[in-house]
């Protein structure tokens, strides 16, 4: 029988593999799509065989979908804890939207290629991940949604704004923002675009002067 030492070491060496695999797939897809970016060209840019790429996923369909799952969960994941923080040390809600905000910003900062996969990808809807997509989008948007009903509740938020679309406004505004930012206005610091989107936020949002 495995020790369980051994076994969550062989967890940790697989998931450094998936992300390996994740990273150098979504370098290529970037750069040349999904149809011409072949399983062997992901496996010599992660640096492994081609049978680990089949040992980890079913198909390079299988793969994408999963960096789909992981990437979008990784975003997920940076505006929930933003928002946590915020509710930790006593901050209101339009102080726990900027700081999804700011999280935002920094994940696209960190991921560009990916960024610009995901956002390519929503507007497609012949793709056989497409309902993968929609669940994790789904799920990045819903926590905004969640911060916004707070935010209405507490008498801090307009109770006539549509807190669906609300959400998904401020999500895309980030997704846009920075990537025109990253093509177009790249000597801007982050904190310099954080702060025109606060602005905005605070502005068009909260109500305030």
């Amino acid at each position: 029988m495995e020790s369980s030492s051994s076994t969550t070491a062989g967890g940790a060496r697989r998931q450094a593999t998936r992300q390996k695999l994740y990273e150098a797939a979504v370098t290529l897809i970037a750069e040349q799509g999904f149809s011409a970016t072949t399983v062997d060209e992901i496996a010599e840019r992660a640096g492994v065989a081609k049978g680990t790429v089949y040992y980890n996923f079913a198909s390079k369909t299988d793969l994408f979908e999963e960096l789909l799952r992981h990437g979008v969960g990784l975003l997920t994941a940076s505006l929930r804890a933003a928002a946590d923080e915020t509710e930790e040390r006593g901050g209101s809600r339009i102080e726990a939207l900027d700081a999804m905000i700011r999280a935002g910003l920094v994940f696209i900062h960190r991921y560009p290629a990916f960024t610009q996969l995901y956002v390519a990808e929503l507007w497609r809807t012949n793709r056989a991940w497409q309902g993968t997509l929609m669940v994790v989008r789904g799920q990045a948007v819903a926590v905004v949604e969640s911060v916004l009903r707070e935010g209405v509740e507490r008498g801090e938020l307009s109770a006539e704004i549509d807190v669906p679309l609300t959400a998904a406004a401020l999500v895309g505004m980030v997704l846009v923002a920075a990537l025109d930012w990253q093509a177009f206005q790249s000597e801007r610091s982050l904190d310099d675009v954080h702060s025109a989107l606060s602005l905005l936020l605070r502005g068009r949002v909260s109500g305030s002067r």
